[in-house]
């Protein structure tokens, strides 16, 4: 009897372990344009930017009528490069085609920091909260300075700089370094929307290309009008 006891124990232990190992549920990496195009192309979506353009800053937000996700420059991008003028609500049905929905600030949080494998690499201990969602340093993340990619360059990286007034764009996605959970572009690459309450402004998480390490880091805080098709916002999905 009690064997009997000890192996239903240790069969949960490991069930528990297993559920830990994925407990975030959230896409490894950001969504990207082949994915997106793969919705569209089932459903007939129209997004907002595709009808009267997506945004930049320079001096100020404007809006480039044909920047959209199928082209984030005004040129056609690769399909393994993360979508972007996309809004919230067009993030949030995306999600929800997919069987899955968009993840709230907190769980974006705890995925993105805090170290949930049972049996993580060497670099990350489980249960530990980290600075930045590369780790203890913002070292191999597209951000805009800190992260040393001029010292090891993306893999496929394009460089879009001549297209904007700051920065040199978004990389693939999933080339920069695995991060907490062995999640990729958490921080930076391009900002990801996230739930925050039901208001007309919804967080945007993680940091991205067009700036430097602070913005990667959990407590920043930064947040967009939820209907803003903007040039370095994309997202991923989390599990329902």
């Amino acid at each position: 009897m009690l064997s009997r006891l000890l192996c239903v124990i240790i069969s949960l232990l490991f069930m528990a372990l297993a559920r830990a190992d994925a407990a975030s549920g959230i896409d490894q990496t950001e969504v990207t344009i082949g994915a997106f195009a793969e919705f569209v192309a089932t459903t007939g979506f129209r997004t907002k930017a595709e009808e009267s353009g997506g945004m930049v800053y320079e001096a100020g937000w404007v809006v480039k009528p044909d920047w959209n996700w199928r082209q984030p420059y005004g040129i056609a991008s690769p399909p393994n490069e993360p979508v972007v003028h996309i809004t919230f609500d067009e993030a949030m049905a995306y999600c929800d085609w997919r069987g899955q929905r968009l993840p709230n600030r907190d769980e974006w949080i705890r995925a993105g920091y805090t170290e949930l494998r049972a049996d993580p690499p060497a670099s990350f201990q489980r249960g530990m909260t980290y600075e930045f969602p590369t780790g203890n340093r913002p070292d191999g993340a597209n951000c805009l300075a800190e992260c040393g990619t001029d010292l090891r360059p993306i893999a496929g990286k394009r460089d879009y700089s001549r297209y904007l007034d700051r920065g040199f764009g978004h990389a693939p996605a999933g080339q920069t370094k695995a991060g907490v959970n062995g999640l990729f572009d958490m921080g930076a690459n391009v900002w990801e929307w996230a739930v925050m309450g039901k208001g007309s402004s919804q967080a945007t998480m993680g940091g991205s290309w067009w700036y430097g390490a602070d913005q990667m880091r959990s407590d920043y805080g930064a947040t967009k009008p939820r209907d803003m098709a903007v040039v370095y916002i994309g997202f991923r999905c989390i599990a329902k």
